[in-house]
């Protein structure tokens, strides 16, 4: 929580209060963060500011209030591509079609790594759209805000979950799923963040070190998911026992809260690529 003044490697070229300074990105110091950790811990996750000073000013509390809540925020409008590209070999036996809802680059590598064709295509594409493209396969991207607020993919994912294609959905594009099948999504109180949360399979017991960075989830628990009567929950978070994973009781669909590209440690969750993969060619 100390900001060192004076650098101690003979190849510093400065401070790094100066190249921080340089490329304009603010600095917290002199703060007791772990006090700050156990206040959002109790209080629940909410809105911040940084602001120099012991005290805010009149200008930093307007500011704060006036900033928006994340329930109700639609940010994969702003995350999403402006118009689709296509990564990978033309030739590519596989083509998967994946919505951006803020889709992050190691996931299009592991798609081409095992030779795939991805068409990536915004967050607002049309089911029509996503016909016409002709894929093997569905992904559904991470990405960021509140997803009872995306609803136009929640309509389009209603149409597009008729067990005619293989979908794979990670981070936002599972709780997206979730909507579409008839289930509800809730604010956390605090969100999962970081790159060691234990889930459990509830199929084999094995339990999955994973990389996790949300503030939504799919309500639900062993019993399933309310509302989404097709639905089948596979994981459950070892912390706080919130829905991690579900899967169609019929159709090859699902999706897992978590980042399997991430592995963190071992690469425990990557599986699930495979799964999908295997799902498109036995489709």
């Amino acid at each position: 929580r100390e900001l060192s003044g004076k650098p101690s490697n003979w190849r510093a070229t400065g401070t790094l209060s100066d190249w921080l300074g340089a490329a304009h990105v603010p600095i917290v110091a002199d703060v007791d963060t772990r006090q700050l950790t156990r206040h959002i811990r109790s209080k629940g996750a909410m809105r911040g500011a940084v602001a120099a000073g012991e005290e805010p000013s009149d200008a930093v509390r307007a500011a704060l209030a006036a900033s928006p809540s994340m329930d109700g925020l639609d940010l994969a409008s702003d995350a999403t591509i402006g118009a689709e590209y296509v990564e990978g070999p033309a030739d590519a036996r596989r083509h998967i079609v994946a919505y951006d809802y803020g889709m992050k680059r190691n996931i299009l590598r592991l798609f081409v790594r095992n030779g795939c064709r991805v068409t990536v295509v915004p967050a607002a594409t049309s089911a029509a759209r996503i016909r016409e493209l002709a894929p093997d396969g569905l992904f559904l991207s991470n990405g960021p805000g509140d997803p009872a607020a995306v609803e136009y993919a929640i309509a389009t994912l209603r149409e597009l979950a008729d067990g005619s294609l293989p979908i794979f959905g990670i981070c936002l594009g599972h709780q997206l799923l979730g909507l579409a099948l008839g289930g509800d999504t809730v604010k956390l109180p605090y969100g999962h963040r970081g790159g060691n949360h234990p889930v459990r399979d509830l199929a084999t017991g094995q339990v999955l070190i994973t990389s996790q960075n949300h503030g939504f989830a799919v309500r639900g628990d062993t019993g399933g998911v309310p509302g989404a009567t097709a639905l089948e929950v596979t994981h459950l978070n070892l912390n706080d026992h919130t829905v991690e994973g579900v899967r169609h009781r019929e159709y090859p669909i699902f999706a897992v809260q978590y980042h399997p590209e991430a592995s963190p440690g071992p690469h425990d969750a990557q599986g699930h690529f495979e799964q999908f993969l295997q799902a498109l060619d036995t489709q």
